[in-house]
């Protein structure tokens, strides 16, 4: 087995491969021994280090969402309105469309979450929690310039995400008639409703 860890590829390639896998393919072909194909290892191995699919689906998603991270952290701190800020957020949370790859992760990751054991379940509040403070801290800047209209921002950031996840899951999944400029349409008419300060 110290030989096969020694010959195993970097752990960010593993999870790479899943995610490329998945867009390419659909979550319903990544098994253990298709991915074991991809990244030239056994399944016993991958199980080795993932101890289950759960774990790896987990792991992959926790990847997924740190390159997100790294993105939603670009945005926020580039020198531009709160709104037009709070836009790109928007733009960055929703999915890309039907079978958006991360997205198929995140509820297929929930979705299992019924069984999920504690510590799995902290780190799946983990990811809501990041996106969460960030959404608040926006809208608390916004408040402060008087973009935004005095409300509760964590209240109002939790009502946005229900919102947008709402819309987010329609995209993922692809019913008939579900699109992404109407969508973002309808959230930024909320948004103007409900936080954008009178001129």
């Amino acid at each position: 087995m110290a030989g096969a860890r020694k010959n195993a590829p970097p752990r960010e390639e593993v999870l790479a491969a899943a995610m490329g896998m998945i867009a390419e393919r659909g979550l319903e072909k990544l098994t253990m021994a298709a991915l074991g194909r991809e990244v030239g290892m056994s399944s016993g191995h991958l199980l080795y280090y993932f101890h289950s699919k759960d774990e790896l689906l987990l792991r992959t998603l926790e990847w997924s969402e740190g390159r997100l991270g790294t993105a939603r952290g670009r945005l926020l701190t580039r020198p531009a309105s709160a709104r037009d800020r709070l836009d790109a957020y928007v733009d960055l949370y929703l999915p890309d469309g039907p079978r958006d790859p991360h997205w198929i992760l995140w509820l297929e990751v929930w979705n299992r979450s019924q069984n999920a054991d504690d510590r799995a379940r902290e780190r799946q509040a983990a990811i809501e929690g990041a996106w969460h403070r960030d959404l608040v801290a926006l809208l608390a800047e916004g408040i402060a310039r008087g973009e935004f209209r005095p409300v509760d921002a964590d209240r109002f950031a939790t009502r946005l995400r229900c919102l947008v996840d709402g819309f987010s899951i329609h995209l993922a999944i692809g019913p008939r008639g579900t699109d992404r400029d109407q969508v973002v349409g309808h959230v930024r008419e909320f948004l103007a409703d409900s936080l954008l300060a009178p001129r």
